[in-house]
């Protein structure tokens, strides 16, 4: 390059003659020919490293003039050379000179080791320069592309400028044209950047350790929302709060756009959410499985008191949170028939035939857990039609047909089925349940045969270890048909026979139940199984022919038991029964709280009991009592009571959260009594600025604010709450100037679209809150709000207000609940029947503090047995008739007087749940309250001890037990993954760093 500047220079001066007019033509032609024809170096810069001077000036040429060196560059030197700008800069840490290869790039591992003798040995980048004149592979140049190399978020200005660049390359706005829901998704993705790296290193630590994973089949998520949750279990949430600030954003209003992920009913889906943060909190290998529902639980519309329902496009801004994976996508068949072998039996290899196909396109959600670089995932999966596609009738009217088929399969997964502790036998719910399980097990044999990371080859060909390595737990009956399914692919594709089969499929699947309420228990009709999942109905009827054959053994000339015990039910229409099926295709079964277990033990599954007990099986029948996270719970939606919480016993209980009694001696300190006084008392100004903003009800929050919020359903007996409305407003209006303890009600919840009578108990409420809150002479004394689309973000607001909790279901009927915890954790006190958790709510208070009425399990028995009769109570209790009799007289809706007529004539001749058998001892109990929140320092005491008590309820400690008891594997909450830009080979824990 110095020898073409020297010709160039050279031409310059001569052209300034008269002879280098001539010449310099000439000249420049000399140059090309050179160009073109000379050797390959001879103009390259001489690179001996002896040689300074050529060096230097080569050096400076390039500075002065800027130019690009003729050689082809590698990445990073083409990124060094051409500078674009206005591009903002993101501020990543040096890379250290050892940590670089020859080109300047930094190396995929650039870890030191140390020989026998303690010298340290050669380092890999040492390698790589001494290797540098050698050819190096496609294979080695790829070790640059690790997530060790990317910085993480370091502080404020680095949240700052990933934003910045969020909202421009990513949404392709400016601050200009931007909206909050920009801001929103660019806020989100800068979080989820950090979430990313750590997310890619916990899979890379399973596939190096191999551990044994959990599966968690349910066909429903409660999520909620994710931003605010994403940014406290990772730690970075006063970061974020400080960027949006500093950038003249409110992180407050950012996180209220965001869509709840509503892909559940109620209890049984925010549980399932509760156990994944858990599950990643306490270290274990878990994934959840489930679909990704285009429209989730409806959102509800109040009009004229009267619930509508409109459909939950959850995902029609996008979702700043998942991935699609379409390669893993898998097939998933229904319908067509079997061909058998030629013994025609159908315990051996069959082949499923002429089926109908629909692809299963997987989602991945990450799930982080609190303080531990752990994040698992959460594999939603979506319907697809096939690809194949008949381009032939493009012209004629069998086109559109076409398309409107390939909608039909992907229906599927449109919508989640709204109906709560209800079954409903539908063709298309049946199909979401085997869509699910089958393109779940289709994965999970595929990451068993594939233990190597970054391989999808089969590596394990044996399926013997599989339980080893393989714990499937089933949700509920919904994932029920996981236990067949697996019994075919283990037969008919891999091979097996019968009874190795059976036995790795009972040692890997466990199954929990959730209620005892007869109508919400599936039972698929024979017909209908028979026609879209053949191969699996055989499946099913082998399975009940040995189940049968194994009951005559231990219990010979027992017809009675085998009838009742047997999978396929045959008084009426034949149908399987799928609890049944659940609890012989496992090796555990679980109730969710001591009381519900043990009426499952007693009652409803005693024959499968007896015979577990017979066959010598040990433990299969177990409790898990449920449990809520106290992240979400506690630490993200009451910071107040938290920081408080922190101040007195550190900053250790969000993980372990038995540390809560250590609060209870601070019962008696008054300076840290009234503390916890003001955070509430902040709160319910806080809600019931909401409320005036959303409903345009004033609230009086120096009144009590008493809550019921959960699925409106009879058992859970909302109507006696408003009754108990009813009874207050008829006292008030009897006498205005007596002395009333001021209340404000508030009851939410969502009813089945198809359940006339809890919408008729939604209109109920309504209409008693019209007149109430109208009525001048009642004033402040009571107001009724019905909280408008209850749901998990709601919910975050509404618990830490709560000054009373009803959890007033009828005893025997609730399994746990997991509302009544939340209230507990933050500290309203409950009033309840002794049912669910309630019970074991009691025990850790010793029975004080918690107000406690109506009948027992036992009681409710002996109520049914004696023949129960519901009008003696109606004519029995005054004000009980007195409030029945208005309504049905049309007093609260005088514009349609008969309008619940019907539904209390249906009370009063077919009280299924007891409610005018409870409600005199609920009024009085009512009154205990009343009496007791009249001393605001004893209530706050009671409130403590509450929260001191509800470490139990931890999910932590439920996932914990599972983990041991049910999983076979250990939890390590103290386990923490390595960092992205951490060596892999080492993890912290409490002892200092574990090699794996």
């Amino acid at each position: 390059m110095e020898a073409f500047n020297w010709l160039l220079s050279t031409s310059i001066l001569v052209g300034r003659s008269v002879v280098g007019s001539v010449l310099v033509p000439f000249l420049l032609l000399f140059f090309l020919f050179l160009i073109k024809f000379a050797p390959r170096n001879m103009f390259q810069r001489n690179k001996n490293p002896t040689s300074t001077t050529a060096a230097t000036k080569g050096k400076a040429t390039a500075g002065k003039d800027n130019k690009v060196p003729s050689k082809k560059l590698d990445s990073c030197q083409a990124a060094k050379v051409h500078k674009v700008k206005n591009i903002p800069k993101i501020n990543v840490k040096p890379i250290p000179k050892s940590t670089q290869n020859g080109s300047g790039c930094a190396t995929a591992n650039t870890k030191s080791t140390k020989t026998a003798n303690g010298s340290a040995s050669q380092t890999k980048s040492t390698k790589d320069t001494l290797m540098a004149s050698k050819p190096v592979t496609d294979q080695e140049k790829r070790k640059q592309i690790s997530v060790r190399g990317i910085a993480s978020l370091e502080g404020v200005s680095d949240i700052k400028k990933s934003f910045n660049r969020h909202l421009h390359y990513t949404l392709v706005k400016d601050r200009n044209v931007a909206t909050g829901r920009d801001y929103y998704f660019a806020l989100a993705n800068t979080v989820r950047d950090q979430m990313v790296g750590r997310w890619i290193r916990t899979q890379q630590y399973y596939y190096e350790k191999d551990p044994k994973r959990v599966y968690y089949l349910s066909l429903e998520f409660y999520m909620g929302r994710a931003l605010q949750n994403t940014m406290l279990n990772l730690g970075i949430q006063s970061s974020c709060d400080e960027a949006m600030y500093q950038l003249g954003l409110d992180i407050e209003e950012l996180e209220e756009l965001e869509e709840d992920a509503g892909l559940g009913n109620g209890g049984l889906g925010r549980l399932a959410a509760c156990f994944l943060d858990s599950m990643a909190t306490l270290g274990l290998a878990s994934y959840g499985y489930g679909i990704r529902y285009e429209y989730g639980i409806f959102n509800q519309k109040i009009r004229e008191g009267w619930q509508v329902e409109e459909a939950d496009d959850w995902l029609r801004y996008g979702n700043a949170w998942d991935k699609a994976r379409p390669e893993y996508m898998v097939p998933v068949h229904f319908f067509g028939n079997v061909e058998h072998g030629p013994d025609g039996d159908w315990s051996k290899p069959c082949k499923w035939v002429n089926s109908q196909v629909v692809f299963a396109m997987p989602y991945d959600t990450p799930t982080p857990g609190y303080g531990n670089n752990t994040v698992n995932t959460l594999r939603l999966y979506t319907a697809k039609s096939p690809n194949s596609f008949n381009l032939g009738v493009f012209n004629t009217g069998d086109y559109i047909q076409a398309v409107c088929d390939r909608n039909l399969a992907e229906n599927i997964s449109r919508v989640l089925y709204p109906n709560d502790n209800f079954f409903e036998g539908k063709e298309l719910r049946l199909k979401q349940e085997y869509f699910v399980v089958c393109a779940t097990l289709q994965d999970i044999i595929r990451r068993f045969k594939s233990s190597i990371f970054g391989c999808r080859d089969p590596v394990r060909t044996s399926f013997d270890a599989f339980p080893d390595k393989v714990a499937i737990q089933l949700n509920d009956t919904h994932p029920s048909l996981a236990i067949p399914e697996l019994m075919r692919l283990l037969i008919d594709i891999e091979e097996m026979e019968w009874d190795r089969a059976w036995k790795i499929v009972v040692n890997t699947c466990a199954y929990t139940n959730h209620t005892v309420l007869p109508e919400a228990l599936e039972r698929w009709p024979v017909h209908l199984m028979e026609k879209m999942l053949p191969r699996h109905l055989e499946i099913i009827y082998i399975i009940n022919q040995k189940h049968i054959e194994n009951i005559s053994k231990h219990f010979p000339g027992d017809f009675d038991r085998l009838r009742r015990m047997s999978l396929v039910e045959e008084d009426g229409e034949k149908r399987i029964n799928m609890a049944h099926l659940c609890i012989v295709g496992s090796h555990a079964v679980n109730g969710v709280a001591a009381i519900h277990s043990k009426i499952i033990q007693d009652s409803v599954f005693k024959d499968f009991v007896e015979l577990s007990e017979k066959m010598g099986e040990v433990n299969k029948f177990q409790n898990k009592t449920n449990g809520i996270t106290p992240r979400r719970w506690l630490l993200l939606c009451n910071p107040g009571l938290a920081d408080l919480i922190a101040e007195k016993i550190g900053e250790d209980w969000p993980k372990n959260l038995d540390q809560l009694r250590e609060l209870t001696p601070l019962i008696d300190n008054p300076t840290f009594i009234r503390s916890i006084g003001q955070v509430k008392q902040e709160n319910k100004m806080k809600l019931a600025r909401f409320i005036k903003k959303e409903w345009d009800i004033d609230v009086n929050v120096a009144s009590m604010f008493d809550v019921q919020v959960k699925r409106i359903h009879e058992y859970k007996r909302q109507l006696m709450n408003a009754l108990h409305i009813v009874v207050m407003y008829n006292r008030i209006k009897a006498d205005p100037n007596k002395e009333f303890v001021p209340r404000t009600v508030m009851i939410g919840g969502k009813a089945a679209p198809g359940y006339h009578t809890a919408k008729m108990i939604i209109k109920l409420i309504n209409n008693i809150g019209a007149m109430v809150n109208h009525d001048p002479i009642v004033g402040d004394k009571l107001k009724v709000v019905y909280l408008e689309n209850y749901r998990v973000s709601l919910a975050e607001k509404v618990i830490p207000a709560a000054d009373l909790s009803e959890q007033i279901s009828t005893a025997g009927t609730e399994a746990s609940g997991t509302g009544n915890m939340k209230f507990m954790l933050n500290g309203a006190l409950t009033i309840g029947t002794l049912d669910g958790a309630n019970v074991e709510m009691a025990e850790e208070m010793n029975g004080e503090n918690i107000f406690i009425f109506g009948m027992k399990v036992n009681e409710v028995e002996e109520l049914d047995k004696a023949g129960y009769n519901a009008r003696q109570f109606y004519e029995s209790v005054p004000e009980l008739k007195t409030a029945l009799d208005q309504i049905s007289s049309g007093y609260f809706n005088p514009m349609e007087a008969d309008q619940f007529t019907h539904f209390v004539e249906n009370l009063i001749n077919h009280d299924r749940f007891k409610l005018l058998a409870d409600f005199e001892a609920y009024v009085e109990c009512q009154d205990r309250v009343s009496e007791a929140f009249k001393d605001t320092e004893k209530w706050t005491k009671m409130c403590l001890a509450n929260i001191a008590a509800s470490g139990k309820f931890s999910s932590d400690r439920t996932i914990s037990q599972y983990a041991r008891e049910i999983w076979g594997v250990e939890p390590q909450p103290d386990l923490k993954i390595p960092a992205p830009h951490e060596p892999l080979e080492r993890a912290e824990t409490s002892e200092g760093y574990k090699d794996f």
